[in-house]
């Protein structure tokens, strides 16, 4: 049976299958070929800046003549210019006077793996083949890459983290479609007020920024909620077709995938981060504070679990980045899969081989077309 929904009308796609905005991964050359393939390929911008972001989206525009997306973060937690904020503090101190402590934890733990810090500050790679650290996540750059996406006229905008309401009347004006990253049918209910076109149900199983609640509790509770008003895109752990037919069995509409594209040619990990996924399974993941200070799935490692082992809170957003993006670059130049192998999701496990995007794709669609079936024949 075809893999169809209101969804391919709305995004003007073929397959209702939407490629995770995952930072680092979702580069241009893999957001279009998903595109291409007759999906929706999103670029992962989250720590993306502004003038990096628009060469992206004008990138991806020479690759593909089809839609595609953008993803970034709009936190509601974080302050502007990185300011501390009333209950943000820790044992008495905010994380300004936090950042100097945990900055020289960090020192130490490069010390002890022997990690050379960079004399060159972060920044986006000019190839787009990998963040070298991790941009300064405060409000103000969330507002200026808004400003990319708006001025550029993007098909599609996801918001991975928080609520786009207050962008909805620009992107409107620019005959954009907006999707919203949700974990709970809270939130959920929020941003369907807000006038979105998706919902994006992402359960605890999934990459990334993730929700407390696992993804079989998650999306029918929230089809439940708003899916009579706008459709529901399934995520979390979703790695194969029978798990994006499992999203439709469960009411969504369609898939958000992510950790089944970071084991391809045309993802911008590197190449031992994409040995690390192949090689790992379904217990290789942790949830962890430690890269961005948001709770977010990684592929376990040493540094997430040096503050579990010291008993140490990692910083609010934006501080935890400013702490991590020196050790996450010392690792990369060091290529230490067991100090920064990425996020990834629970469906790890199912990724055997680094292999061509459109593959992957195509292999989604026919397998989520053949569960369906099967499922067809047992009603």
């Amino acid at each position: 049976m075809p893999l169809h929904s209101r969804i391919c009308e709305i995004l003007n796609i073929q397959y209702p299958i939407v490629l995770a905005g995952m930072g680092g991964a979702s580069v241009p050359r893999l957001a279009a070929a998903v595109s291409n393939a007759g999906g929706l390929g999103v670029l992962g911008a989250a720590a993306c800046p502004p003038e990096q972001l628009r060469a992206w989206i004008r990138e991806v525009r020479a690759l593909t003549d089809k839609p595609f997306g953008v993803d970034t973060l709009l936190p509601a937690s974080v302050r502007r210019s990185g300011g501390p904020a009333a209950g943000e503090a820790s044992g008495g101190l905010s994380p300004v006077d936090r950042l100097e402590e945990a900055r020289a934890f960090a020192g130490e733990f490069m010390r002890r793996e022997g990690l050379e810090a960079s004399s060159r500050p972060p920044r986006a790679a000019d190839d787009g083949s990998a963040v070298e650290g991790l941009a300064m996540f405060s409000k103000d750059f969330f507002e200026a890459q808004m400003e990319v996406v708006v001025e550029e006229k993007v098909p599609v905008y996801a918001a991975g983290l928080g609520n786009p309401g207050p962008w909805m009347d620009r992107f409107r004006e620019n005959g954009t479609k907006v999707m919203a990253v949700i974990g709970s049918v809270k939130h959920a209910l929020q941003v369907a007020s807000s006038g979105i076109d998706v919902v994006v149900a992402q359960g605890h199983d999934g990459g990334g920024h993730n929700s407390p609640i696992g993804t079989m509790a998650l999306i029918p509770q929230v089809v439940d909620a708003v899916g009579g008003r706008l459709p529901v895109l399934g995520a979390g752990g979703i790695a194969d077709g029978r798990g994006v037919a499992a999203a439709f069995m469960l009411g969504a509409e369609g898939a958000w995938v992510g950790t089944a594209f970071l084991a391809t040619e045309e993802a911008g990990l590197l190449p031992f981060q994409k040995e690390a996924l192949v090689e790992g399974g379904d217990g290789d993941t942790m949830v962890s504070k430690s890269v961005t200070g948001k709770p977010a799935r990684v592929i376990r490692n040493k540094w997430a679990q040096a503050w579990v082992d010291a008993g140490r809170d990692p910083l609010p957003m934006p501080f935890q980045s400013m702490v991590a993006g020196p050790v996450m670059s010392a690792a990369s130049r060091a290529e230490r899969k067991d100090i920064v192998p990425g996020f990834a999701g629970q469906g790890m496990g199912l990724i055997k081989a680094i292999r061509p995007a459109r593959d992957v794709f195509a292999d989604l669609v026919s397998g989520a077309e053949a569960a369906l079936a099967r499922a067809q024949t047992y009603s």
